[in-house]
């Protein structure tokens, strides 16, 4: 299909991410939870045809980075400067598809329904249990559409469709999934999606174990113990206007 991929994510390190997991869970368990559910995320993407796919990272790639992916650091201070950044450094004049790590349940049909979409929209919507979006598609991205969005709020979806209607941009609405946040939302989407990554490492850390036995942790590292060779696509300073 004739568009580009993005994910936006951050590197699983133990205390940086998912913190809204502990507790129940510990840094270390939560970071495992969070790099299962972006190795499952890559996967997905890995599957779904598209021109290029773009990792928009915040830190250092590690071993659960895939073959295929172009990488860009993310820019910007808040996650709405860092979603118009995303998508204006990766435009080439194709639609673009973003999606975040949170959601180990989206499966290649599901994106390629929202690449199918654009052949009568403007823009493809995914929105999220907890009044967030997991999914935003352009055919044009502008960095307007983006900056100054409310984020992280229970009412950042129906602001990001304001936006979009304010442009005047024909919308495709996808189904409603859950992000994995809390807890609960980390159990509903382990049977959600019992084969994926996320579902094994959830009922390891969630299954008692004899003592004897050591729970999995996150694969991450100190970058200097390991080295991996991406092709960086460099950010462009400033954006486009």
């Amino acid at each position: 299909m004739n568009i580009d991929l993005i994910v936006i994510a951050k590197e699983p390190v133990p205390g940086r991410v998912k913190t809204r997991l502990t507790p129940p869970f510990t840094p270390h368990e939560a970071a495992a939870l969070a790099e299962a559910s972006l190795k499952d995320t890559l996967t997905t993407v890995t599957a779904t045809p598209a021109v290029r796919r773009i990792l928009a990272l915040s830190g250092t790639p590690g071993p659960w980075l895939p073959d295929g992916f172009e990488v860009v650091q993310q820019r910007g201070d808040g996650l709405d400067e860092r979603l118009a950044n995303a998508f204006d450094d990766a435009y080439e004049g194709r639609p673009i598809l973003l999606v975040g790590m949170d959601t180990p349940q989206l499966t290649p049909s599901l994106l390629t329904k929202a690449a199918l979409a654009f052949t009568h929209h403007d823009a493809v919507f995914g929105p999220a249990s907890d009044g967030g979006f997991w999914l935003l598609g352009l055919t044009t991205p502008n960095p307007a559409l983006l900056r100054g969005v409310p984020m992280s709020r229970p009412d950042t979806g129906r602001h990001q469709l304001a936006r979009l209607a304010a442009a005047a941009l024909s919308v495709a609405h996808l189904p409603v999934l859950t992000d994995v946040d809390t807890a609960e939302d980390a159990a509903t989407v382990a049977a959600q999606a019992p084969t994926t990554h996320f579902a094994a490492t959830h009922r390891t850390l969630t299954t008692p174990q004899p003592s004897h036995l050591s729970l999995p942790s996150s694969s991450w590292k100190a970058p200097s113990e390991y080295s991996r060779a991406v092709r960086l696509m460099p950010s462009r300073p400033g954006g486009r206007s």
